[in-house]
């Protein structure tokens, strides 16, 4: 079975309504990645589109790592949308800044948590799945394989990126870029084809948005903080 075939081969079984869903969150997803790259504010109402799609369809699949990160996005982009909006004239495009000590302060705390917090998640999943009854459930990390702690890296990674990104700081593409690439396999893994080709869209976006940011970093006046 070549690799298309294997991308297809789990939509034989989805719903129309499972297939639209991810088709229409991959492709909300794809234009807020493309309007974070040309700094543009509509990165956030697209991208809170995608989020909420795709919180419902990782419930679905029980993918609770995933899924929180989604909730966090939505989140994250309202308070983004804000930021981007809040202190200039013209909220469409904004300037962006390079990361200072405090940020990669901030940015290490968000990851350390990030990852303390979905490995819990992940340790009280059987209790989680079995409707939050603890009869017959053995608590634990052992049901994990290596999709799923991929699943815990990722989501501390995207967590990093997201705050970053709100605050208008260039390296966040970095986190972007880095995570993007472990999910592609991760989500050919969970079956979600259309996904993953999304997140091979998504690299190639996020090398691109950090050379536009990049290239604009001296050119525009910091008109925000």
């Amino acid at each position: 079975m070549n690799l298309l075939d294997y991308l297809i081969q789990p939509y034989r079984d989805y719903s129309l309504l499972q297939i639209l869903l991810e088709s229409c969150g991959a492709f909300f997803g794809l234009l807020s990645v493309w309007f974070s790259a040309r700094k543009n504010i509509w990165v956030y109402p697209t991208g809170i589109i995608s989020t909420a799609i795709y919180v419902y369809i990782l419930y679905n699949f029980g993918l609770l790592g995933d899924m929180l990160i989604n909730v966090y996005y939505t989140i994250m982009s309202i308070y983004g949308w804000v930021l981007w909006s809040g202190n200039r004239e013209d909220v469409v495009h904004v300037t962006v800044k390079r990361a200072t000590r405090k940020d990669w302060t901030v940015t290490a705390v968000l990851f350390a948590v990030s990852l303390l917090l979905v490995t819990l998640v992940y340790y009280f999943k059987p209790f989680i799945d079995n409707q939050f009854s603890m009869q017959n459930i053995d608590l634990g990390l052992d049901h994990l394989d290596w999709a799923n702690w991929l699943d815990v890296l990722t989501t501390a990674i995207f967590l990093a990126g997201m705050w970053l990104m709100a605050k208008r700081r260039i390296e966040n593409w970095i986190f972007w870029i880095v995570g993007d690439i472990i999910c592609i396999p991760m989500m050919i893994y969970k079956e979600l084809g259309i996904t993953a080709v999304q997140f091979a869209v998504f690299t190639v976006l996020a090398f691109y948005g950090y050379r536009e940011w990049r290239l604009s970093l001296h050119k525009e006046p910091e008109l925000i903080s």
